[in-house]
């Protein structure tokens, strides 16, 4: 199988390339994985990445490419691949199709993992990625045994850098706008499956696995369903090379029959050549003949034209006579025809009128009627309506007055109650007053006698 992953961060490609790659015996071909490999190797596709990377710039696509031809000459790539983080754009998807088709080997099939927004973030911001054997666990829905260890290999779990929230919405955004053009670039060839990568690892891979395996049925019955001549092909690599080496083919008997098609051919061109040559002398022979009769046939026409044309008009003018006569026959009648229509329609206009009369003075009669024995049913019912109204409103009026009284007689209470009150208050005001007064008194008292002293 020849595979390429697609699938937002976090949609579980790495997960899933793995197992593919067991169960199918095909390697799982990361581009970041060979960077770091050719980078380590020293290579030399590897230094030109490493000085691009050392520049701060990206990884140009002929060197990735450089790296994935490299990888797929290897004989565990013999049976297939499967392609998990490139392409990554259209341009890089058209670049590799061009690879692939130089080596033989064009894509499958290309697998879309469809996961929803939300569960991607889940499960990019509770990643942690063994620092040893690369084992990813979860801790919101895949969590190891052991706190912060794989249980793999007992090596330390960390959380990337780029698994921080910020950092995952700035490549979802990044992804959205440049790889999943690509969906619609591998829909468009017919090769692009989709999976919802939502539920159990297992479930997932099965679904996965269904898909891929439907598709080599479909590749295996497509090459039956393809006759394969190899009689012919071989006939034909025999001969470009006879004709590259310049040796003579083994056949000898091909240019006997060559020889006898041509002498045939020729043969058939002087036969040709004699019938041709003979009808043009027929025909050179025949051309004042026609002219002859031709000149005679013209005559004998304009003879008969002429003798035709006097016929024609006499034949014309009788015509017109008798349609004049037939005119002046059928006027009368014609007038009469009207006449009596007109007659008709008269007598039957003055019958249907007083019918008419009758029906309308009917319809007037019994509306009225109508409207009589209408009348009395609504004086009644007004009647009662207003007697019930007026009943209501008698029974209403002395709930009203008792209320009124009620609360009136409340209101005195609380007067009566109140009026004591601020009476005492009153009072005690008063005399409050008063015992201020009096203790003021002498006080000013002494004060006035004061100021007399110092005058």
């Amino acid at each position: 199988m020849r595979i390429v992953l697609l699938g937002a961060p976090g949609s579980g490609k790495g997960t899933q390339g793995k197992q593919l790659s067991e169960k199918y015996h095909i390697p799982q071909i990361s581009t970041g994985d060979l960077l770091r490999a050719a980078v380590a190797a020293e290579s030399s596709l590897g230094l030109r990445a490493k000085a691009a990377m050392d520049a701060g710039q990206l990884v140009s696509d002929d060197i990735v490419l450089g790296m994935i031809e490299e990888r797929l000459a290897q004989p565990d790539a013999k049976d297939g691949f499967i392609l998990d983080g490139f392409p990554r754009n259209i341009p890089q998807a058209q670049a590799l199709d061009v690879l692939l088709s130089r080596l033989g080997k064009p894509l499958q099939a290309s697998l879309l993992m469809d996961v929803d927004f939300d569960l991607l973030m889940q499960r990019l911001t509770g990643r942690r990625t063994c620092e040893s054997c690369s084992q990813v666990f979860n801790v919101y829905t895949s969590p190891s045994k052991l706190e912060g260890r794989c249980d793999s290999c007992g090596g330390n779990l960390r959380h990337r850098a780029d698994d921080r929230e910020v950092t995952i919405e700035n490549r979802l955004k990044v992804y959205e706008a440049q790889t999943a053009p690509l969906v619609e670039y591998y829909r468009g060839q017919g090769k692009l499956k989709t999976v919802e990568a939502i539920g159990e690892i297992a479930d997932i891979f099965n679904s996965i696995c269904r898909l891929l395996d439907a598709v080599h049925e479909e590749e295996s019955q497509r090459a039956k369903d393809v006759p394969a001549d190899v009689e012919a092909i071989a006939a034909a690599v025999t001969e470009k090379l006879s004709e590259a080496t310049g040796e003579k083919p083994m056949k000898k008997a091909a240019p006997k029959k060559k020889a006898a098609t041509k002498k045939k051919v020729v043969a058939k061109k002087k036969v040709a050549t004699k019938k041709t040559a003979a009808k043009k002398t027929v025909a050179k022979k025949a051309v004042p003949k026609k002219k002859v009769a031709a000149k005679k046939k013209v005559a004998a026409k304009k003879k008969a034209a002429k003798k035709a044309a006097p016929k024609k008009k006499v034949a014309a003018k009788k015509k017109v006579a008798a349609k004049k006569k037939a005119a002046k026959k059928a006027a009368p009648k014609k007038k009469v025809a009207a006449k009596k229509k007109v007659a008709s329609k008269k007598k039957a206009a003055k019958k249907a009128a007083p019918k008419k009369k009758v029906a309308a003075k009917k319809k007037v009669a019994s509306k009225k009627k109508a409207a009589k024995k209408a009348a009395p049913k609504k004086k009644v019912a007004t009647k009662k309506k207003v007697a019930a109204k007026k009943k209501a409103a008698k029974k209403a009026a002395p709930k009203k007055k008792v209320a009124t009284k009620k609360k009136v007689a409340a209101k005195k209470k609380a007067a009566k109650k109140a009026a004591p009150k601020k009476k005492v208050a009153a009072k005690k005001k008063v005399a409050t007053k008063k015992k201020a007064a009096k203790k003021a008194a002498p006080k000013k008292k002494a004060a006035k006698k004061k100021a007399a002293k110092k005058k």
